[in-house]
């Protein structure tokens, strides 16, 4: 049925979410986030990841079942270590990076061993990589 007057229509911050943390996960603050099967978990080599953001609280889900505690994430750009032995170089900027844990991306997909983690904005310096996640 069509409106006929006012409506409180809910609404969600379209730069964070809070979604449930997988069992046996421990995401610390400041974490590249991934989902993998629905559930938050932090950034690791695998193929079957879903990059979600950075981590803006720590949370300790190791000895609990899947979906008990929820991490704040947010979505957008971060600064993440530059993987050694497969960098992103300046060349990178404006394709994918690929997470290699959760503090650090890679150029390449490690053979198909890495989940995307986003778009490569710029580097910070040899170091540092801007990555939008989103």
């Amino acid at each position: 049925m069509a409106l006929t007057g006012e409506r409180d229509t809910a609404r969600r911050d379209t730069e964070s979410l809070q979604p449930e943390v997988a069992a046996g996960a421990r995401i610390f603050k400041g974490a590249l986030v991934a989902l993998q099967g629905g559930y938050a978990v932090p950034g690791a080599t695998a193929t079957n990841l879903i990059p979600a953001g950075r981590a803006e609280e720590s949370v300790d889900n190791s000895g609990g079942s899947a979906g008990a505690l929820r991490v704040k994430v947010r979505r957008g750009q971060f600064l993440f270590k530059n993987f050694a032995t497969d960098p992103v170089l300046r060349a990178h900027v404006g394709a994918d990076c690929f997470i290699v844990d959760d503090e650090t991306v890679a150029a390449t997909a490690g053979g198909n061993t890495r989940s995307r983690a986003g778009k490569v904005l710029g580097l910070e310096d040899a170091n540092g990589v801007w990555v939008e996640i989103r």
